[in-house]
């Protein structure tokens, strides 16, 4: 059954073929959205945009192609998108991935940085004009939102300036803690560079979930579906969160916030660090303009 809570808005959703992704599309489909998914294989976006309009009774479902992990790639989409849409209510940054081993994107870029935090930062940056033209266009106190899909696992993180490869010794898990840090510290600082525009931009963690993204990392394990499904939450549980930021009038206008279970909570110490943070956002810009990987 759809309701109406977002009917007249358009809604861009990464990593939307699975997982957390799909069920926040699917979510924002039944609330008469527009939804538009981003996914990297062409026969599965059109498998999943045919299986969402007919469950959710939304024709206004279409998916794009795109590999995030690579810099072309994301001008590409972005590109693809404002020329069919000229504004932007919500983008949910939901792509992510964990690499057990070390590999370089099209760009020479490190998968783990390449992909959950670099492309990200462009893709928003790229898709910014399209999100400062809606939220006037609403005509009412509603912002346009960004949602950042991050994790908790950023908790535990720190960025290595001199290492962010990990060129010189690679962990997958420390490479996905720092990606999701330098997610949340990209979005606090993000939200202060948006502030007056009518744009809200904030971070979340989904909780445990059964994903496909500890299974494909892991390998096809039955053991470890069997697992995740006894103690993980579902797809649709750990969606909540990116949903209600996505569309509840409870947090119009909140911004520059990290969320777990729809409260806002504090983050880690290390995301706060205004210098660290600062050197970030230099070291980020500087990679977006030249596609590879600078010695820092």
């Amino acid at each position: 059954m759809t309701n109406t809570l977002m009917s007249g808005k358009t809604c861009l959703i990464t990593g939307a073929t699975a997982g957390i992704g799909l069920a926040t599309a699917a979510a924002l489909a039944r609330q008469g959205a527009t939804v538009i998914g981003v996914g990297r294989d062409a026969a599965k976006c059109a498998e999943v945009q045919a299986r969402l309009r007919q469950a959710a009774g939304a024709p206004a479902v279409t998916y794009l192609t795109a590999d995030l992990a690579s810099l072309a790639e994301v001008r590409r989409l972005a590109g693809a998108f404002t020329a069919t849409y000229p504004r932007l209510d919500v983008l949910v940054n939901n792509v992510g991935a964990f690499y057990m081993g070390r590999r370089l994107s099209a760009d020479g870029i490190e998968m783990t940085w390449a992909l959950n935090y670099l492309g990200v930062c462009l893709l928003t940056d790229l898709l910014l004009p399209a999100l400062k033209t809606s939220a006037p266009a609403l005509k009412t106190s509603a912002p346009a939102r960004i949602v950042t899909i991050s994790s908790d696992m950023h908790r535990s993180a720190r960025l290595n300036f001199d290492d962010l490869q990990g060129a010189r010794q690679f962990s997958g898990m420390k490479a996905y803690g720092q990606s999701k840090l330098a997610q949340v510290m990209w979005t606090y600082d993000l939200a202060r560079r948006l502030a007056g525009t009518g744009v809200t931009a904030n971070a979340l963690h989904p909780g445990f979930v059964a994903s496909d993204l500890y299974q494909t990392s892991f390998g096809n394990r039955k053991w470890l579906s069997a697992l995740l499904k006894l103690i993980a939450l579902s797809n649709e549980q750990g969606a909540a969160t990116s949903v209600y930021l996505a569309s509840s009038p409870e947090v119009e206008g909140v911004t520059g916030q990290y969320f777990a279970k729809k409260k806002a909570v504090r983050s880690s110490a290390a995301s706060y660090d205004s210098a660290a943070t600062a050197r970030l956002m230099e070291i980020t810009a500087g990679m977006v303009e030249s596609g590879a990987v600078a010695s820092r």
